[in-house]
C-alpha cells in the first residue's frame, strides 16, 4: 500500500475515521479473539484429559493473549505500507512463532495451519507488497518444514509435501489478492479525502462570499423556514440569531408576509419572481426593498426544493446610482472645465486691456462686474480641476507626515492674517508632539476650506470659531463655529459634489476635503456639538479623524490668534 502519512498520523483526528485505522483495530481485536480461543481450547482439553497438553504450551497461550491485549490497548497504528516496523515484528512475527509451535507440536490434536491466514492478511492489508509476499513465503516454508518432519516420522513424503505446497500456494494467492484490494481501498480513500477537502473548501469559500455580500440572501424551504441567511439579510429584516440556534420562519412576523408569499409562488410556479416590497416592522421606519427569487434546484419536487431570495435596499441602490451619475458628471465637468479655461483667460485679459481705456464710471463699473464674474468662473474651473488632481495625483510618503499641532497653528495664523479674523478664532490644541500621516499641503487646503465655511456662517462674537485637536481612540482635528444648525436635508448631502446651499458656490469644497482625507486613510464628518473650549454653546463641528504616525503628548493651554 502506498503511504499517506498525513492521513494516519498518530493523534490526528482525521486518522481515527480512516479505513486503515479501522482495519488495524479489526486485526488487533481478531488476534485477541484467536488468542482467547486457543487458551480456552487447550485449557479445556487439558482439564477434560482427552489430549495431554503440556504446561508450557498453556503458558505460551497465556503469554500470547497478554501480548495481543497489550498491542490492542497500548499500540497505535503505524504508517501504512511500510516493509518493516517494530510493530509488525511484535504482531506478525509473534503470530508466526506461536502458530508454528502449535502446528509442529499438534497440541490438542488440532490442525493450526488455517490460523496463518491472520498474519498473512494483516501483512497484505496493512503492509507493503514485499512484506505481504515475505509473510506468505515464511508461512509456506514453515509448512514445508513441518511436512518434512512428519515425513521423517511416517516415511510417506508425498502426501505431506503436496498438502504443505498447496496450502503455501493458497497463502501466496491470498496475500496477492488481499494486497491488491488494500491498494484499491487506499486509492479510493485518498480520492475521497481529496473530494471532501475540495468540497469543504468550496463550502467555506461560498459561505465567505455570501456573508460578504452587501446583498441580502435568504434560503427558504417549502414550509417557509429560513435554512440560511447571511448577515446582510438579517440586518435588512432586523432578525438576529434566535436563542438555541432555532431557524427563523417567515411566518414569525407579519412584516415578512410579502417575502413568504414570494417564496411560496416561486415554489408553486417554479418561476423566478421580482417585486418591490415595503417592510414595516413595528415603530421602525418602513424599508423599501427590491426582492428577486430563484429556485436552488429546479429538478427537485416542490416539497424538497429550496427558494433563494435576494434582497436589496432600494435606498442603497439609489445611492449607488447617484454616485455613478455624479462620477459621470464629474468626468464631464472636468472636460468642460478644460474647454472653458482658455476662452475664460482670453476674456479676462481682454477685459483688463479694455479697462485701461475706460474713463466713465458706468463703463468702469460694468468692466469690474465682468472681472468679478470671470474670477468667479475661474475659481469654479480650478475647483473642478482640483477634483481630478486629488483623485489622480500621487502622494509622496516621505512628505506625508507632520506634527499636527504645529501645522494647525501655522495654517490658522496664516488664515487669520489674510482674513483679519484673529479675534474671532480660538485654538484649543491638545496633541503636542503627535505626528500623523498627512500631507501638509493637503491639510492646509482642508483647514482653509473648513475655516472659510465657518467664517461665512459664524457670528461676529469673540471665539465664534474654534479649532481644536484631541487624542483619544484616534487623533482628531475639529473646526467649530457657533452658526445655526444645518437643516437635515442639507446635512445628508454635505460631502456630495456639486451640492451647495448657496447659489454662488460650486459645491466642491467639502467634497475635495473628503477625497483628500480618504487618500490619507483619514475620515471627515459633521456633528452638532458644544464648543471645544468647554463653554456650553452649541455649534457646527466638522472633524477629521487621522491615522497616527507617532505617540501623543499632553494637553496644551488655549491660545488666541491676533489679527
Amino acid at each position: 500500500m502506498t503511504a499517506d502519512p498525513a492521513a494516519v498520523g498518530p493523534g490526528d483526528a482525521a486518522s481515527q475515521d480512516s479505513a486503515f485505522v479501522r482495519l488495524w483495530l479489526g486485526f488487533a481485536t481478531a488476534r485477541v479473539g484467536v488468542a482467547l480461543a486457543l487458551l480456552i481450547l487447550l485449557a479445556g482439553a487439558s482439564i477434560a484429559g482427552t489430549t495431554p497438553v503440556s504446561g508450557w504450551l498453556l503458558g505460551m497461550c497465556v503469554t500470547y493473549l497478554a501480548a495481543t491485549l497489550a498491542v490492542r490497548l497500548l499500540a497505535r497504528p503505524a504508517r501504512p505500507g511500510v516493509a518493516f516496523d517494530p510493530q509488525w515484528v511484535s504482531s506478525i512475527g509473534v503470530d508466526l512463532l506461536v502458530f508454528a509451535c502449535l502446528q509442529y507440536l499438534q497440541a490438542g490434536g488440532i490442525y493450526y495451519a488455517p490460523l496463518f491466514a491472520v498474519p498473512v492478511l494483516m501483512a497484505s492489508v496493512l503492509g507493503s507488497t514485499s512484506l505481504a509476499l515475505g509473510t506468505a513465503a515464511a508461512v509456506a516454508l514453515l509448512l514445508l518444514a513441518e511436512a518434512w518432519l512428519q515425513a521423517l516420522q511416517s516415511g510417506d513424503i508425498a502426501p505431506h509435501f503436496v498438502q504443505a505446497g498447496l496450502t503455501g500456494i493458497g497463502y501466496f494467492a491470498l496475500a496477492f489478492l488481499a494486497h491488491q484490494l488494500a491498494l484499491r481501498l487506499e486509492r479510493e480513500e485518498a480520492a475521497a479525502r481529496r473530494s471532501r477537502k475540495v468540497a469543504r473548501m468550496q463550502v467555506q469559500v461560498n459561505q465567505l462570499v455570501i456573508d460578504a455580500l452587501a446583498e441580502g440572501v435568504l434560503v427558504v424551504d417549502a414550509g417557509g423556514e429560513v435554512q440560511a441567511a447571511n448577515p446582510a439579510a438579517r440586518e435588512l429584516l432586523d432578525a438576529q440569531a434566535t436563542a438555541g440556534g432555532e431557524p427563523l420562519r417567515l411566518a414569525d412576523r407579519a412584516a415578512w408576509a410579502p417575502l413568504a408569499a414570494m417564496a411560496r409562488r416561486t415554489l408553486e410556479t417554479r418561476q423566478a419572481q421580482l417585486s418591490d416590497l415595503v417592510l414595516q416592522q413595528g415603530d421602525s421606519p418602513a424599508r423599501h426593498m427590491y426582492a428577486r427569487t430563484r429556485l436552488a434546484t429546479a429538478d427537485e419536487p416542490a416539497s424538497d426544493s429550496l427558494c433563494v431570495i435576494f434582497l436589496q435596499d432600494l435606498r442603497e441602490m439609489e445611492a449607488r446610482l447617484r454616485t455613478e451619475k455624479l462620477a459621470a458628471m464629474g468626468r464631464m465637468s472636468t472636460a468642460v472645465a478644460h474647454e472653458i479655461r482658455n476662452p475664460l483667460a482670453a476674456i479676462s485679459q481682454a477685459n483688463e486691456l479694455l479697462e485701461e481705456e475706460l474713463q466713465e464710471p458706468a463703463q468702469r463699473q460694468l468692466s469690474a462686474l465682468v472681472r468679478q464674474n470671470a474670477q468667479r468662473l475661474s475659481q469654479i474651473v480650478e475647483e473642478i480641476l482640483d477634483v481630478a488632481r486629488v483623485q489622480h495625483q500621487p502622494i509622496d510618503p516621505s512628505q506625508a507626515r507632520l506634527e499636527l499641532d504645529a501645522a494647525v497653528r501655522a495654517h490658522c495664523q496664516d488664515w487669520a492674517a489674510q482674513t483679519r479674523s484673529g479675534e474671532r478664532l480660538q485654538l484649543v490644541l491638545a496633541a503636542p508632539g503627535l505626528r500623523v500621516d498627512f500631507s501638509p499641503h493637503h491639510l492646509r487646503r482642508i483647514l482653509v476650506n473648513l475655516l472659510d465655511n465657518a467664517l461665512r456662517y459664524a457670528s461676529a462674537a469673540p471665539d465664534a470659531i474654534q479649532v481644536a485637536t484631541a487624542v483619544g481612540v484616534e487623533p482628531t482635528l475639529t473646526v467649530w463655529s457657533d452658526g445655526a444648525a444645518l437643516e437635515p436635508a442639507v446635512e445628508r448631502h454635505l460631502f456630495e459634489p456639486f451640492f451647495s446651499s448657496e447659489s454662488r458656490s460650486s459645491g466642491l469644497g467639502l467634497y475635495i476635503c473628503r477625497e483628500l482625507c480618504g487618500r490619507h486613510g483619514a475620515r471627515i464628518g459633521y456633528r452638532r456639538a458644544r464648543a471645544p473650549s468647554g463653554d456650553r454653546r452649541e455649534g457646527n463641528a466638522f472633524f477629521v479623524a487621522f491615522r497616527t504616525a507617532g505617540t501623543s503628548g499632553t494637553s496644551a493651554p488655549f491660545a488666541k490668534i491676533a489679527a
